[in-house]
């Protein structure tokens, strides 16, 4: 492994890889605009693997501890932490346990910082993963060992001072970076997909891994009733364990021809751009990034009231509309409502606090020796 400069201040962060979630590309983002203040930066990854590899700038560098699964990372992360001694270490996901323990093992100390992207309290409802069923208990014993605890939303941090039994003021709020000038570039390309095309009916956007708890199973069912009443059509972009399921849903209503599953892609923001509305349908979330891409690229939004940060980015419901979880009707009505009455995009207000420069300064400071 290549030394940088002594004297120089040298930040990782430490994940499972770079799978196609909305915390990944966070983190890349961040890397990417504190890489461009000067600051070596480091990306270490249980494996380095997953559809965002391609993303990683030439300013990071990636370091692979090529670990089977994340749990067992932790002689190679401590090798890496030995050998490199970054000022730093920001941790995320369930990188975060084998982080807090080579905290206590590397032997020299280093500033251990991990982000929480998720209510705590809501990980382990309905999962059958018993990773996952855990997760909440390993983080009772283990956050408090770290130097910072960063939360990515109000509601993710008073979450997370509750089941942790912490202090608030152990818990720092720093949104996530998610409006780039990379975003609006990548927007702005062509998109060829034939339901996008002009003249054709109204397509609702919804993107997110398939799982349980984004809810797309709430979306499908708000959307035969709205198909019932006007010609629409649905996208929804990510790729998971419940694509079975989903997809026995779409055929068992009939909706096959008007709602698609094109699994994960590259570059969302196209669709983003082209939609007519943007509908978020989880059932839980921490700050759920695709919102405020939604506000930036100027689309209409519906979303779930779920814990935790609809609620929050859209400032209670001025910028998108919410409804309640789990309520298929509610959902249908308000968007019905919303693509009848063309309700106004977004300000540019509504997403200035998601800024990269905006954030990058709150890390840096955070992260920093000083």
């Amino acid at each position: 492994m290549t030394n940088y400069k002594a004297s120089k201040e040298k930040f990782a962060f430490f994940l499972p890889g770079l799978y196609d979630g909305g915390a990944e590309r966070i983190m890349l983002n961040l890397a990417k605009g504190i890489s461009e203040r000067g600051y070596p930066v480091d990306m270490v990854l249980g494996r380095a693997e997953g559809p965002f590899m391609s993303d990683v700038p030439a300013s990071v560098r990636v370091i692979d501890l090529k670990a089977s699964r994340v749990v067992l990372s932790t002689p190679a992360l401590l090798k890496y932490l030995r050998g490199e001694r970054p000022t730093a270490l920001l941790s995320v996901l369930y990188a975060n346990i084998v982080a807090l323990w080579s905290k206590r093992l590397a032997g020299y100390p280093f500033k251990l910082v991990i982000a929480e992207h998720n209510t705590l309290s809501s990980v382990a409802k309905g999962e059958k993963d018993a990773r996952l069923q855990i997760y909440p208990l390993m983080a009772r014993m283990f956050y408090p060992w770290s130097d910072g605890i960063v939360a990515v939303s109000m509601g993710v941090a008073d979450d997370l001072a509750e089941q942790l039994k912490l202090a608030h003021s152990r818990v720092k709020v720093i949104y996530n970076p998610i409006v780039t000038p990379e975003l609006f570039q990548k927007a702005r390309m062509a998109l060829d997909h034939p339901w996008f095309k002009p003249g054709e009916p109204p397509v609702l956007l919804a993107i997110g891994r398939l799982t349980a708890q984004k809810g797309f199973d709430m979306l499908i069912r708000a959307f035969s009733e709205i198909r019932k009443s006007m010609k629409v059509r649905l996208v929804i972009l990510g790729e998971g364990e419940e694509r079975a399921a989903l997809e026995a849903q779409i055929h068992s209503l009939g909706l096959a021809d008007e709602i698609s599953l094109p699994g994960f892609v590259a570059n969302p923001y196209q669709y983003i751009a082209g939609a007519a509305l943007f509908v978020l349908s989880s059932r839980w979330e921490g700050l759920p990034t695709v919102l405020v891409e939604a506000m930036a690229l100027g689309i209409p939004i519906v979303s779930t009231d779920c814990p935790s940060g609809p609620r929050e980015i859209l400032l209670d419901g001025k910028y998108g509309a919410l409804v309640p979880v789990e309520e298929p009707a509610a959902l249908a009505n308000a968007i019905i409502s919303s693509l009848a009455n063309k309700k106004d995009c977004p300000p540019e207000e509504s997403w200035a606090p998601f800024t990269l420069d905006a954030v990058v300064n709150q890390y840096i400071e955070i992260l920093s020796s000083n």
